[in-house]
């Protein structure tokens, strides 16, 4: 089991690294704005969606993320509008969007529910200068690592801009942004629209590290999001140190070397949504335990 285990750790820590920008994006929307969005489910297939039929339509691998990007942006931007402009719960905005992306998906990819990226296909991880200079067993790591660092670096600064401060406040709380002067409803669009663009460029580098799109591949992406960023805000929870992109990388990592050793053990991939599940809800009955503890002693 332990020889098996440790095999994997490589792909492991690549799968963690990937999905640390989809917890980047859940970060925003769970642990900044308070904001349930499971739209979620729908911009994780939506980036790999746009960057998969992009790349087999001659696009560079490059111009495929921030297409993706931009899709994503969009998502964010329209479950903003529903919430704020027609006065839909955050729940249900979510749910709407999230339903009308499945329809949106198959469009993009002309009605096919999977898509294959060909060997000699160009992407961020194959095929390409940077990438054929990197060891092979390697390169999927190292690229994935130089991702997550400069856009932890990026987040990290936005976060003490102005911007980012407002942001923080229409979580906390909301009459602080409308002291300022500053509509709370348009912060709150804005970070949907930040959460998902990070969310869709997750979904595309996925699909380009796997060379493969399926339509469902966002089930469950709220979920495992939400599992790394609470991993994370628990193991640092005393330390204010330590900042919370990092504890979101922490988590994301964490949570898939949970997901390896389950399997390691002897689990079968099948049973991953069931892991997922109770991985979650031990994580959230920790969480509760230890808050009534604390407020017994």
């Amino acid at each position: 089991m332990l020889t098996s285990f440790v095999a994997t750790l490589p792909s492991t820590l690549e799968q963690g690294l990937i999905y640390a920008v989809l917890a980047f994006g859940i970060m925003i929307t769970y642990a900044i704005l308070d904001f349930p969005d499971l739209t979620v489910d729908g911009s994780f297939p939506l980036g790999g969606a746009v960057s998969s039929a992009l790349i087999l339509a001659g696009w560079g691998p490059l111009a495929a993320l921030a297409a993706a990007i931009v899709a994503g942006t969009l998502a964010g931007l329209f479950t903003g509008l529903i919430h704020v402009k027609l006065k839909v719960r955050a729940l249900f905005s979510g749910i709407i969007m999230m339903t009308a992306l499945y329809s949106i998906n198959l469009r993009i990819t002309g009605g096919n529910a999977l898509l294959s990226l060909p060997r000699k296909a160009v992407t961020i991880f194959r095929n390409n200068p940077l990438a054929d200079s990197l060891p092979a067993d390697l390169r999927v790591l190292i690229i994935a690592a130089l991702i997550v660092v400069g856009l932890k670096l990026l987040l990290d600064g936005y976060l003490r801009t102005r911007a980012g401060y407002l942001l923080r406040a229409a979580g906390d709380n909301e009459t602080v942004v409308t002291a300022l002067g500053r509509d709370k409803g348009n912060v709150k669009i804005v970070g949907l629209v930040l959460a998902n663009g990070l969310v869709a460029l997750s979904g595309a580098i996925l699909c380009q590290q796997q060379r493969m799109f399926e339509v469902s591949m966002g089930t469950g992406a709220m979920v495992l999001g939400l599992a790394s960023v609470i991993i994370g805000l628990n193991l640092f929870r005393r330390n204010e140190k330590v900042r919370i992109t990092t504890k979101v990388v922490v988590g994301a990592i964490l949570y898939k070397v949970c997901v390896a050793f389950a399997i390691a053990a002897g689990l079968s991939p099948m049973d991953m949504k069931l892991v997922t599940a109770a991985l979650f809800l031990a994580i959230l009955a920790s969480g509760t335990i230890k808050r009534k503890e604390k407020a017994h002693a």
